[in-house]
Order: structure tokens, then C-alpha cells, then sequence
């Protein structure tokens, strides 16, 4: 029982001390997400992916348009058709079909690698421009939105930082 006594006090007595500590704490947040939606790198990025890969979707809908086409022939004129043609044409359709598939794949997996490859370039910057913010402020903590559940306006430095993203352009 006294073992349990000692204990009791020295958490009372310790207590004060640790909340004393915890007052000196400075903690900041900040919101990934409205980052990604405010930064002018984001907006750069996600134009330069929209014009490089703007010929490819291009071309995609030019081979989505002409097999439309085939399979429209197919089915005003499949009728009247040799059976040979027919067959030529029902072959040529299945063709431009797996050949737009693949196509279409492949189009989708570069663009996701290169938007991963521009996300990790920007995300890099974002967390050099917190690190830097955070020293420079005297920041002990600076958590993120993937795992806070709250954050109040006194602790959100997600402006600042949106503040030096822009101005370091």
C-alpha cells in the first residue's frame, strides 16, 4: 500500500511539472491538402503533365472515333455483306479494340508515373519549406491533416507556408 502511496505522489508532484512543459511546447499544422490546391507548383505541375500528354490523349480519341466508325459500318452495311467481308470487318474492329485497350493502359501507367514523379518533387519542396518555417519559428511539432483529428486557426501555419511556395516560384 505505501508503494501505491509513493506512486500517487510522485505523479502529483510531477504533474505540474509536465503541464509546465507542455505550455512551452509550440505546435503548428498544416493542411496538405489545401496545399496541393492553393500552391502555384501544383498548378505548374499539373499543367505541364496536361501538355505532355495531350498528344497521346489526342490520339486515343482519334482511334476511339474511328473504331465508332467500324462498328457503326458494321452495323448499317453488315447485312448486305459478303460473308468474308463481314468476317474482315468484325477481325478488324476486334483488333482496333485490343489495340485501343492496351493503348489506353499504357497512357494511364506513364501518366500515373509522372504525376507520382511530380508529387514527389513538389512534396519534397513543400517539406523543405515546413522544416525551414519550423527552425526559423521555433516550432517543436508541425503535424499534418493525414492524422490530426482537430487542429485550431492559433496552430495552422498552412498560409505561411503557401506564403513561401509562392514567393519561392
Amino acid at each position: 500500500m505505501k508503494l501505491k502511496q509513493r506512486f500517487l505522489i510522485a505523479a502529483a508532484l510531477a504533474l505540474p511539472l509536465s503541464l509546465a512543459q507542455a505550455a512551452d511546447l509550440k505546435i503548428g499544422f498544416v493542411s496538405i491538402a489545401k496545399i496541393l490546391n492553393s500552391a502555384p507548383q501544383a498548378e505548374a505541375a499539373s499543367k505541364r503533365l496536361e501538355q505532355e500528354f495531350a498528344p497521346r490523349q489526342k490520339g486515343l480519341v482519334e482511334a476511339q472515333k474511328s473504331l465508332r466508325r467500324l462498328e457503326e459500318k458494321l452495323a448499317k452495311d453488315g447485312a448486305v455483306m459478303s460473308e468474308s467481308q463481314r468476317r474482315n470487318l468484325e477481325s478488324d474492329i476486334r483488333s482496333q479494340a485490343r489495340e485501343l485497350n492496351r493503348t489506353n493502359a499504357e497512357l494511364r501507367e506513364d501518366f500515373n508515373l509522372r504525376r507520382n514523379e511530380e508529387l514527389g518533387k513538389f512534396q519534397k519542396q513543400v517539406l523543405d519549406v515546413i522544416n525551414n518555417l519550423a527552425r526559423e519559428e521555433g516550432f517543436d511539432l508541425v503535424i499534418n491533416d493525414g492524422a490530426t483529428l482537430y487542429a485550431s486557426s492559433q496552430v495552422d501555419v498552412t498560409d505561411k507556408v503557401l506564403k513561401r511556395l509562392t514567393s519561392s516560384r
